[in-house]
């Protein structure tokens, strides 16, 4: 199979032939239809979150069942699946206290040092991002990395659930539990805030402020459900939010990754309210902040992984809303693309013009 290749920092990924094994034991073969670009696998590129090379990026993907292991019972081939990559093992002490999302037996689930690899570039082990890879025409994972989806549903718009759509809604719904006639101010309009802007309208929450730097993303962002936006390319996004809140937020969502979206998500928070930081900011970077703030108000700041996602609970959830029409995954692809023209994804992305661009591979 065809895969895009990750060799280090700012190079240019490359396609290369790798072989894929058999499926065995739970281990499902998928033929990728579909695979977002998110933001993390930038951030990977550009050395913000680093990685060994070489490795096969990508972590959105939805496709089709092509093999299932002798020990596979919930999936047969033909079934339309959507993956999440990380894994869960289902029986350590976070899945079993309902934390998949921070499992830490995770190796259970994948094949052991003296087995032969699930991937090979030139006879050596590569690997894929956490335990899957979205950037090639076909992913072997363990059986808990996938939720089947109706038949009907478009995979391009399906594979936006696995990490960015869950990632911005599981903050609100899951994280934060955000409540009816709150406010919430969403820092950043990517995949990753818009769906946590609509999560917040889905939660009942009475004013949705979105702030970003681009005029086209906040466009989006009115259009997702936002009741106000912020230019933040022009403005102080502190004050602006404390403004139209009448005071500060009740819950904030900070989904860029940088030292200051994080501290603005914070300074803007209401007395008791409380700021979720989901973006991931480059390794050793700190966010500073004044105690007496947080600590005299009864502020809360708190951290989000995967939007605590319950893979299997809540993927099924947000397909439904989906086929009601009450979450909009149409308006968030904005581009389509094939395996070659990943280079150039990144670079539209880098430069905000996109909210995703899905890769698209032949049925």
């Amino acid at each position: 199979m065809k895969a895009s290749v990750f060799y280090g920092v700012d190079k240019p990924l490359q396609i290369e032939e790798i072989d894929i094994d058999e499926p065995h034991g739970r281990e499902v073969l998928v033929k990728i239809i579909a695979s977002g670009v998110c933001h993390s696998d930038l951030h990977i590129v550009e050395g913000k979150m680093p990685f060994p090379p070489p490795i096969i990026l990508g972590h959105e993907p939805a496709g089709i069942v092509e093999k299932v292991g002798e020990d596979v019972t919930e999936f047969v081939p033909g079934d339309h699946v959507i993956a999440r990559v990380t894994v869960y093992c289902g029986h350590c002490t976070m899945c079993l206290s309902g934390a998949p999302n921070q499992c830490i037996n995770r190796v259970s689930t994948q094949r052991k040092p003296d087995e032969r690899p699930r991937m090979m570039l030139r006879g050596k082990k590569i690997s894929g991002l956490a335990d899957g890879a979205g950037f090639a025409e076909k992913m072997l994972v363990h059986e808990h990395a996938l939720v089947t989806i109706d038949k009907n549903i478009p995979l391009d718009k399906a594979s936006l659930i696995g990490c960015g759509v869950m990632t911005g809604a599981g903050a609100v719904f899951n994280t934060a539990k955000v409540q009816p006639g709150t406010t919430v101010a969403v820092f950043g309009a990517g995949g990753i805030g818009l769906s946590a802007v609509q999560a917040a309208r889905i939660a009942g929450a009475r004013r949705v402020i979105a702030v970003d730097i681009a005029e086209n993303k906040l466009a989006i962002a009115r259009r997702l459900g936002a009741t106000h936006t912020v230019d933040a390319s022009n403005s102080d996004p502190i004050e602006e939010v404390r403004k139209i809140s009448g005071g500060g937020v009740d819950y904030s969502f900070e989904a860029v990754g940088t030292k200051q979206t994080a501290e603005a998500a914070i300074g803007c928070l209401a007395v008791r309210g409380t700021a979720t930081l989901i973006g991931l900011l480059p390794a050793g970077q700190t966010v500073e902040f004044q105690p007496g703030f947080v600590i005299s108000g009864e502020r809360r700041v708190q951290g989000c992984l995967s939007g605590s996602t319950r893979w299997r609970i809540d993927a099924p959830r947000l397909v439904e809303l989906y086929q009601q029409g009450r979450l909009n995954l149409d308006d968030m692809v904005s581009r389509h693309g094939r395996l070659e023209d990943l280079n150039e994804a990144f670079r539209a992305m880098k430069a905000g013009e996109v909210v995703r661009t899905i890769l698209m591979f032949p049925q």
